[in-house]
């Protein structure tokens, strides 16, 4: 990797969807040192509320897969951006799940056949893979958004004081109630209130609560399915995976962690796939 850089707006921020000039002012000097660069995308500018809805792949589903349909867009002075299609699969319910940048994390990852992996975020992810980099199937949990709308737009946020430290006793004793209790989570998380009323957890301890709370029971539906997994492989960085593998140590699962750079690595290696690299690869992402 020669250089990056990063904007913090997701393509929900890029005002009346002027996605090229997003992309050239953040990185057009490059384009212009090196005319011959191919580009590449994945994540959510391929969605429909992205520069160019990309298709969805069916799983199983592998890299030479999306290798072979990448969406191709004109851009600037004759630059062309090549964008990855998302995956798709049915689950264990009969309902459709789908997954947008992920996909390509994986991809980079260098994990093995039969690993279960799961990537946290707003809407976490547990993908299950096969031979030749193929995903057989995944499940979408949507832990970090639930955490988020209960805290800053629901009566348990009321009483709870944010920081930045992990209160650790108040998020392993959320994690162990939602992993016995996540058939009942919807009475369940009503406990983030109760114990602030009844003085048993401080203001400050309930956010965690809530959060371990959460996580728990995310685990626990996860791995009660078809493809129940004993360890796991976290991808991501930052506070957030420390939580999981907190977590998923509690739940008594094995974690290892991915490399970093999943995501720039799986780019790579589906331009590398498409035949569409030159010199220089540009890249970017992003899962929102």
């Amino acid at each position: 990797m020669l250089d990056t850089r990063s904007a913090a707006a997701g393509v929900m921020a890029v005002p009346e969807r002027r996605f090229a000039e997003a992309l050239l002012a953040l990185c057009g000097d490059w384009l212009t040192a090196h005319p011959q660069c191919a580009c590449i995308a994945s994540g959510m500018v391929g969605s429909r509320q992205g520069w160019v809805e990309a298709p969805y792949l069916e799983c199983p589903a592998g890299l030479a897969d999306a290798a072979a349909q990448l969406v191709r867009v004109a851009f600037g002075n004759g630059h062309h951006l090549h964008i990855v299609p998302g995956l798709r699969c049915t689950g264990d319910d009969g309902q459709a799940d789908v997954m947008r940048g992920e996909e390509t994390q994986l991809w980079g990852a260098d994990v093995a056949a039969g690993s279960c992996c799961v990537l946290p975020g707003t809407h976490s992810k547990w993908a299950w893979l096969g031979e030749g980099d193929r995903v057989l199937g995944f499940q979408t949990h949507m832990t970090g958004e639930v955490y988020a709308l209960l805290t800053q737009h629901g009566i348990l946020g009321r009483l709870m004081a944010f920081g930045e430290a992990l209160m650790p006793a108040a998020f392993d004793d959320g994690v162990r109630l939602g992993l016995q209790q996540h058939a009942h989570l919807l009475h369940t998380l009503f406990a983030a209130r109760t114990a602030g009323l009844m003085g048993q957890r401080a203001a400050n301890e309930l956010p965690d609560f809530l959060s371990g709370m959460l996580i728990g029971a995310e685990i626990a539906s996860a791995r009660s399915g078809r493809r129940a997994a004993g360890a796991v492989t976290l991808l991501g960085d930052g506070a957030l995976c420390d939580r999981y593998a907190r977590a998923l140590g509690l739940a008594g699962m094995a974690v290892q962690r991915a490399a970093h750079e999943a995501t720039t690595r799986g780019q790579w290696r589906v331009a590398v796939a498409a035949g569409v690299t030159a010199a220089t690869t540009t890249s970017m992402r992003d899962k929102r």
